[in-house]
């Protein structure tokens, strides 16, 4: 029998194609934030000039990148795998022939996939089209840019499902959730450039998977830093959330109990 996963990205895809109104819905929303947050950071460095390194296209290309991977890399976790953990459901999912973790990263790849045509490129063309744009000047930076992006899903997925495995311990992961939700576009660099932050505030995320998530991949294009380091650090995380994730589902299953018999 083949591996299910290549099928799995599929259906993912598929999945998500079929919510258009959601998807003009949510890309509407991503468009009408994007030139918000463009004109103000344009009205800042106008009167400022160079800020940590972003002149106005950098800072435009951050924003505009920063509300179209938004949705690529999904910040804000489901709650169908808490809520299948808290009614039981998930045995199914664990007795099935496959892996589940790998099984939940390629339907999530398959979602990525889909929010990158419907959801990134369009407000990125809308961006250049209005605003002054900052692109790369190698390349080889579009490709290390779409690694940057599947690294990031991978980074991201971990995290929410995580998040989501508490249930097994608490019942309920909204609070966990919340908490995620509150504190995660300031820490993966969605609010502002994670360069405007303190040094002693740089120097601790660095140390931390979060700036993966968003600020890697925007770095990657706009060819700021060490793109090795970069992608190594994201990479070195995915494989250890991964992990993470691999233990903490076979520490959960030892200790699930089916709700209702």
């Amino acid at each position: 029998m083949s591996a299910p996963y290549p099928q799995l990205v599929r259906a993912g895809f598929r999945r998500y194609a079929s919510y258009r109104q959601a998807a003009f819905a949510g890309l509407t929303a991503n468009v009408v934030f994007g030139f918000l947050r463009a004109a103000v950071l344009v009205a800042v460095l106008a009167q400022q000039g160079t800020v940590a390194g972003y002149d106005i296209p950098t800072a435009v290309t951050y924003v505009w990148l920063g509300q179209g991977l938004l949705s690529v890399v999904q910040l804000w976790p489901e709650l169908e795998f808490s809520k299948r953990i808290r009614s039981g459901d998930v045995v199914i999912d664990l007795g099935r022939p496959w892996d589940l973790t790998a099984a939940m990263l390629a339907t999530d790849l398959g979602r990525a996939g889909h929010a990158m045509v419907v959801r990134f490129i369009p407000p990125m063309l809308l961006g250049i089209v209005f605003f002054p744009f900052r692109w790369p000047q190698r390349p080889v930076t579009w490709l290390l840019f779409l690694v940057s992006i599947v690294l990031a899903v991978v980074v991201s997925f971990t995290i929410r499902f995580m998040l989501s495995a508490t249930a097994f311990w608490m019942l309920d992961a909204h609070g966990v959730l919340s908490v995620w939700g509150a504190v995660s576009g300031i820490v993966v660099g969605l609010i502002v450039p994670l360069a405007w932050f303190p040094q002693w505030a740089q120097a601790v995320l660095a140390w931390t998977p979060f700036p993966a998530i968003m600020q890697s991949p925007i770095d990657v294009f706009t060819e700021r830093g060490d793109v090795v380091a970069l992608l190594g650090h994201a990479a070195i995380w995915s494989v250890l959330l991964f992990a993470a994730c691999k233990l903490m589902l076979r520490a959960g299953a030892k200790k699930l109990v089916v709700q209702g018999g």
